[in-house]
């Protein structure tokens, strides 16, 4: 059995897509569960009406991403486990090619198959590498689609937005933060499971034939949708989280030697977003004074 574990937040619109790319599966074997925090734009009576297959965990308040999800992991009766954002479709062969890839090997504990743009062009991701300044990196982010990511690898782990994981794994990982680190939130909180995994012996791959589609940013993005250099679609009272989880990705799983041997790669990232801190504090004393 695989469990399929949604969390959801006010996005009634996307979950019914996700949802009815999980009933057009060509695998079957499927249990769905829906972690919902406080919704109230009508999620739980869709659900109720449209969807009474799936398992709904209803939170009093928003617990945001990790810890509703380990509520899901938890509560899952299969073998592997696809975290999935609400705002993913999945291809109709999406968990079976997942499940041929994770069974390939023993010591395989995440499968990412290819994630599209939901203009089915534009690569969104083909695996998630951590990156020398200490970076989450979707590999082939914002890249047209021409195949040049069409090769089965091994890569270092998978997006939390659509990540098969093997249960076993998860639990081999579990500490006393969870299996998602709650301390996190949201934001790295994939980085940081990955990189754990790595840590303890397992590997991760990536099968382009497992496709799926993500509207970036559908869960948590900034007002106008805008992108930028260092936060890209988050809004604005999630920034300040996306900035410090970075740091407690690294004290958590790096050591000396990898922070001296990136260190010129680190600081130039730490200047980066400095530059952006300073740059927003000024333009928003100046705001404030032009209102005055």
């Amino acid at each position: 059995m695989i469990s399929v574990i949604i969390v959801n937040y006010n996005r009634k619109d996307l979950l019914r897509q996700c949802l009815d790319s999980i009933r057009g599966q060509d695998f079957k074997d499927v249990e769905v569960i829906v972690a919902d925090n406080a919704s109230s734009d009508g999620s739980i009576e869709m659900l109720a009406i449209c969807y009474p297959e799936v398992k709904l965990m209803r939170n009093a308040g928003n617990l945001l991403f990790c810890k509703a999800q380990n509520q899901g992991i938890d509560t899952a009766k299969g073998n592997f486990i696809l975290c999935l954002n609400s705002d993913v479709v999945l291809d109709k062969s999406y968990l079976k090619e997942v499940l041929s890839s994770i069974e390939s090997g023993a010591e395989i504990g995440m499968v990412s198959g290819k994630i599209l743009r939901s203009d089915k062009k534009i690569l969104d991701s083909t695996g998630l590498f951590l990156g020398r300044n200490r970076k989450a990196v979707e590999r082939g982010y914002g890249k047209n689609d021409n195949g040049q990511y069409n090769k089965p690898e091994y890569i270092f782990g998978t997006s939390g937005a659509c990540a098969f994981l093997r249960k076993s794994m998860l639990m081999d990982i579990k500490d006393k933060n969870g299996y998602f680190d709650e301390r996190f939130g949201m934001y790295y909180e994939d980085l940081d499971l990955c990189w754990r995994a790595n840590k303890k012996g397992w590997k991760a791959y990536y099968n382009p034939k497992a496709i799926a589609y993500h509207v970036r940013g559908g869960t948590a993005v900034s007002a106008n949708g805008a992108q930028g250099p260092i936060f890209p679609y988050i809004a604005r009272g999630l920034k300040k989280r996306y900035i410090l989880n970075r740091y407690r990705c690294m004290i958590k799983n790096d050591s000396l030697k990898g922070v001296l041997l990136n260190l010129p790669f680190i600081l130039l990232y730490e200047i980066k977003i400095y530059c952006y801190l300073l740059g927003n504090f000024f333009l928003t004393r100046i705001k404030r004074h032009s209102i005055i």
